[in-house]
């Protein structure tokens, strides 16, 4: 409840996800130790929160929209400037910091969280082309992001976590085509109507049957989650979703499993390492800012300097490096507690650009 509270306070519209993270924080290894975050059960439920989040998220990207796929184009041509910035600024920190991992960094400022920035932009209804452009950026730079993560922070696991990726890639296509025949061969309508007369939620059955599969493929083959519950997101959404599937969706990832996974994540952090380590705090802010900073530069191509804020937002990609980085003993301590820190910054900063985006948005009619 500590999201929906603190965002309820009136003026700050704080996103639910940061009352969660702190929740996490207070009841984890930085505050109060309550619960343990190593706890299997505790990470096997946070693992079906996370690939819930993504899936949800895959699910609101328009891909069946004709305006945001005119897009395309663009938005590629930006994502890789960002990126080109980010390498530079990358190898400064990477060098400044005297840390060595100037390609980690790099990857973390250009990536994007559609899980972040896409509910925000639902939140505050911004419409428009440019919105659209910016949606097909922040899917790209998220999905390429998720795909070059492992590839630059474990490079000895490479071709298997390249190999991964195409797997999950390879089985959101065969599930694509599958779903899309026995969608116009009217099947999903009589399973639909068989199961809302028998009350058997069976549409909410395959797609989680579906989910668990494909994270099942990523986990063994040592690739995010994220990866594979944004790809199957993406595939329903191709297909069309149903709305009686969207809310059931809606109902057990936002109401049980989503803040669940958050509070985990927060739970996870020791923060107190930063304490130890002031440098780490200077990186933190810096990698925010960064990001902040390098998703500016689509300014060149004519985008609103709030809508290129907007894409700088992070969250999977910093979760995902820190936990790795702990697990393989790549991150020095304290150093994943620097790029969630860089996390929350660009996500301060999204929740501010949707403030301005929203408030431009309400004056244009009235001039």
């Amino acid at each position: 409840m500590a999201g929906p509270l603190l965002t309820a306070v009136p003026g700050l519209r704080i996103p639910v996800i940061v009352g969660e993270l702190l929740a996490g924080m207070i009841i984890g290894k930085t505050g109060f130790g309550i619960v343990d975050s190593a706890n299997s059960t505790f990470t096997l439920l946070a693992d079906i929160g996370f690939a819930l989040v993504m899936f949800v998220v895959g699910t609101h990207v328009p891909v069946r929209d004709t305006a945001l796929r005119a897009g395309i184009p663009r938005a590629v041509a930006r994502a890789a400037l960002v990126g080109a910035v980010a390498a530079v600024f990358g190898v400064v920190l990477a060098h400044g910091f005297g840390t060595g991992h100037a390609a980690l960094y790099a990857v973390l400022m250009a990536s994007s969280s559609a899980a972040v920035a896409l509910p925000i932009i639902d939140e505050f209804a911004l419409t428009g082309p440019p919105v659209l452009s910016v949606k097909a950026q922040i899917a790209i730079a998220d999905a390429a992001s998720i795909v070059l993560l492992p590839l630059v922070i474990d490079p000895s696991r490479a071709p298997r976590a390249a190999l991964g990726a195409v797997a999950i890639a390879a089985c959101a296509c065969v599930l694509f085509v599958v779903l899309r025949h026995f969608e116009r061969k009217g099947t999903r309508k009589r399973v639909q109507k068989y199961s809302k007369q028998h009350e058997l939620a069976m549409e909410l059955r395959f797609s989680l049957l579906m989910l668990f599969s494909l994270a099942a493929v990523a986990t063994s083959t040592h690739v995010s989650i994220m990866l594979a519950g944004f790809a199957l997101g993406l595939v329903v959404n191709g297909i069309g979703e149903p709305h009686r599937l969207a809310r059931q969706l809606l109902g057990i990832t936002e109401g049980f499993f989503g803040p669940l996974f958050f509070v985990w994540l927060g739970a996870s952090l020791q923060v107190r390492e930063l304490g130890e380590r002031p440098a780490f705090i200077a990186l933190g802010v810096a990698l925010g800012v960064g990001a902040v900073l390098v998703h500016c530069v689509g300014r060149v191509f004519g985008q609103p300097v709030p809508l290129g804020v907007m894409a700088a937002a992070q969250l999977g990609v910093p979760v995902a490096a820190a936990t790795l980085g702990t697990q393989l003993g790549l991150l020095s301590a304290g150093e994943p507690s620097a790029l969630i820190l860089g996390a929350l910054i660009t996500i301060v900063a999204t929740t501010v650009a949707g403030v301005v985006l929203k408030r431009r948005q309400t004056e244009a009619p009235a001039r």
